[in-house]
């Protein structure tokens, strides 16, 4: 069986560096055996914000791949805090925003982006949690997604 840090590295996705509170709040709070992560950001290799909203200027695939950027950027702050994604024992909750026109209706399919990440990181069971995937027409710079979650950690 492998664990979690190997599924991450057998993707040859590299994580973003943590990124940095951009305000009055902190990136993971860590109580008992749950760590709750603060909304996290598209984050590109480049240190720029995937921006956009879709139905307007992103499809459901662009609108995918800034979710699972925003992915990415979650997993690097677990690790970041935990030193391992060995530590996660399972994702709990999940909320996904997603920036959109007032007709777009495919928010759950460009919060996959982030699902089937993790799915492919903590497993089939450990890494599919109780989800909401929520349309708005604003966030925080412009950005097209932002996505906050629940994990269970190991106390060892």
């Amino acid at each position: 069986m492998s664990s979690n840090d190997q599924r991450l590295d057998a993707l040859n996705l590299p994580l973003p560096p943590a990124p940095q509170a951009m305000g009055v709040y902190k990136p993971i709070v860590i109580v008992g055996d749950m760590a709750y992560l603060s909304g996290h950001a598209p984050l590109k290799e480049d240190g720029s914000m995937v921006t956009g909203r879709l139905g307007l200027n992103l499809d459901v695939e662009a609108g995918f791949a800034a979710a699972k950027l925003t992915g990415l950027a979650m997993l690097s702050t677990l690790r970041a805090e935990l030193g391992s994604l060995n530590r996660v024992a399972r994702l709990v909750k999940l909320l996904g925003l997603v920036r959109c026109t007032e007709g777009f209706v495919d928010q759950p399919a460009v919060i996959n982006g982030c699902s089937e990440l993790f799915r492919d990181v903590f497993g089939d069971d450990a890494g599919v949690a109780a989800r909401s995937a929520i349309g708005t027409n604003a966030l925080p710079g412009g950005i097209a997604v932002e996505i906050e979650a629940i994990f269970q950690i190991r106390q060892d």
